[in-house]
């Protein structure tokens, strides 16, 4: 079904340098004690992508070998770089950007994400353009209509997953709300050895492979002496129905992954550098193919001042966490220590990505360890306090939690949810009916904006939740939305089959548009998973929970059994993507295409 290319097992560049790259997640060392440590010796100081300025630009996608874990592979690379250099631009600027593709036997693309722009530079094979092939070039040319941190990445077949992303600077053309003395970009990613579209036919032949942590007989038993028998029967007969387990966090996670930062794992210990007394913005990217990152800086606080490259009003937390295709920016004030550790670590708490802020190179503060892993309830799984249900298609289960019977599927399905909204009336559309690709369904209590999500709640830290996220402006349309659209997040766990409404991007007619018009799309989402959901060529700006105007982001991330809307103006002509960003649940189908076009 998929219209993207295929990624290559063996591309070879001759032509390209290789470079090596530091090894290992081990460095027990590091993190004990309480005073600096000194970084091993394979720490490659000061190690940062390319940056390229200016308005004209070549980039050369081909592959080389990298050594990130001690074992040569192969990677997609961007001028002989992974990650892809640091472009910066400027607002208001035209770029022309030449991308020439030096793989073997694989097409290629670059999309610009959250960069508006004419759709035939949007860069979506079989939507903007027909890709890149073999040893031929693509002109990008657009001017530049915002400002602030966003990146770019391939779209084509697996090629982000390989390394073949970067991130993009756009400095404004008027000076920003806030101060701040020197910056750096933080680019998170998640690497794997194994060949991407091999992780690929793996999580379709055994989803759960990643998930290590199932519950045995001992932990039954536990909980039947603290709970009673009757109770956790019930409990596991729930779950058993949902066809997971209560640790059933993410698909891919640490087991496979390495986590990076600006290409470094952990080990390299990537430093920025910062004098006392400075204040620092920090430009957060997440070019994780798969993964949520929970991020802090212990000793220090984060000042959140822009959201998906747009500049929202200052909120104050020790911790946020950043889904995939999320930008953050926020500004730190170092003081009193000469090095601080910065801590990404993934939402299912398998592994992390690590760096270090210091006043010289060469230097480490104690590296925490992983938060405790959560496990997830009924709760997480958009029912219990928060209300709503979320309900197996088949068999008697499903009833039961529609009506709130006591028993096996839970008894709190009353409304009362985060948002204090009564339970909402959800209409699922024929096409989950009956549906082998659906296995469940849920009637939310509302977006659930203050809940800053699992393994974050009551962690004694001041976490960052999307309820915070202002925009510093008003609705820019004015308009209330003339029509709504509303769209369900659909899967099946044991498939590894993801969708919108229940149909896969290769079925699924377009989703059409007016050009000019003001309408607010609302997103359900059905399945056990979050999901990243990124409108391409147009502002998703999402609503608070009284349906107001909140804030505008370019991704709209969507926890289970939430219920989240945004309005959208269609105010550029042509066909974009609008997909989950999890890369491989884009890629098993939760994919649509959005046409802009001419009222008749």
């Amino acid at each position: 079904m998929s219209r993207h290319t295929r990624f290559p097992h063996s591309p070879g560049v001759a032509s390209l340098p290789r470079r090596r790259f530091v090894q290992g997640l081990a460095f027990a060392g590091l993190a004990g004690g309480s005073g600096l440590l000194r970084t091993p010796a394979l720490a490659a100081p000061g190690t940062s992508p390319q940056v390229l300025r200016g308005t004209t630009f070549d980039l050369a996608i081909g592959a080389r070998e990298v050594n990130i874990t001690g074992r040569a592979r192969q990677a997609i690379t961007v001028n002989g770089s992974l990650p892809a250099p640091l472009l910066r631009w400027r607002e208001g600027d035209t770029v022309t950007v030449r991308v020439a593709n030096r793989l073997a036997d694989a097409p290629t693309s670059i999309h610009w994400h959250g960069i508006l722009l004419p759709a035939n530079m949007d860069g979506v094979p079989g939507m903007s353009f027909d890709g890149i092939a073999p040893g031929e070039s693509w002109l990008y040319r657009f001017t530049l209509r915002q400002s602030g941190t966003y990146w770019y990445h391939s779209h084509s077949m697996f090629q982000e997953q390989a390394g073949l992303y970067g991130a993009i600077i756009v400095e404004p053309s008027q000076p920003p709300p806030f101060h701040y003395d020197r910056e750096h970009v933080l680019l998170l990613s998640d690497w794997t050895d194994l060949a991407p579209d091999a992780l690929f036919r793996r999580l379709k032949k055994a989803p759960s492979y990643d998930n290590h942590y199932k519950r045995t007989v001992g932990d039954f038993a536990r909980d039947a002496g603290e709970g009673g028998l009757r109770a956790t029967l019930a409990d596991r007969g729930m779950w058993g129905r949902m066809r997971m387990t209560p640790s059933d966090l993410s698909d891919v996670n640490g087991h496979t992954y390495t986590y990076l930062l600006n290409g470094l794992p952990p080990a390299g210990n990537w430093t920025g550098l910062f004098q006392p007394g400075e204040k620092v913005l920090l430009r957060l990217v997440n070019a994780g193919a798969m993964t949520y990152f929970d991020v802090r800086i212990p000793g220090l606080k984060m000042t959140v001042v822009a959201a998906d490259g747009q500049y929202v009003h200052p909120v104050t937390v020790d911790e946020l966490r950043i889904a995939a295709a999320e930008t953050y920016d926020v500004i730190v004030e170092p003081a009193g220590q000469d090095a601080y550790t910065i801590f990404a670590q993934d939402m299912g708490r398998t592994g992390f990505a690590r760096g270090t802020l210091a006043v010289r190179h060469g230097l480490a503060a104690p590296v925490p360890g992983n938060d405790p892993r959560p496990l997830l309830t009924m709760d997480d799984m958009g029912h219990g306090a928060h209300g709503g249900a979320v309900a197996p298609v088949e068999g008697g289960c499903g009833a039961m939690m529609r009506h709130g019977t006591e028993g096996g599927c839970g008894a709190t399905m009353h409304g009362g949810g985060h948002d204090g909204h009564a339970a909402a009336s959800v209409t699922h559309p024929d096409s989950e009916r009956g549906n082998p690709l659906v296995d469940m369904q849920s009637s939310p209590s509302g977006p659930r904006l203050d809940d800053p999500g699992i393994g974050l709640r009551d962690n004694g830290r001041r976490v960052l939740a999307y309820a915070d996220l202002k925009s510093v402006f008003d609705d820019p349309d004015g308009r209330e939305p003339g029509r709504e659209v509303e769209l369900h997040l659909t899967g099946h766990m044991e498939k590894f089959a993801w969708s919108f409404d229940g149909i896969p991007f290769a079925g699924a007619e377009p989703l059409r548009l007016n050009y000019g018009e003001r309408l607010r799309i609302v997103l359900v989402n059905d399945t056990m998973m979050q999901h990243p959901i990124h409108l391409h060529g147009m502002w998703s700006d999402l609503e608070d929970a009284d349906g107001a105007f909140q804030v505008r982001k370019h991704t709209v991330d969507m926890p289970p059994g939430t219920r989240r809307s945004y309005r959208v103006r269609a105010d550029v002509l042509g066909r974009w993507a609008y997909h989950c960003h999890l890369l491989y649940h884009m890629e098993a189908g939760m994919m649509r295409e959005v046409r802009v076009e001419e009222s008749a």
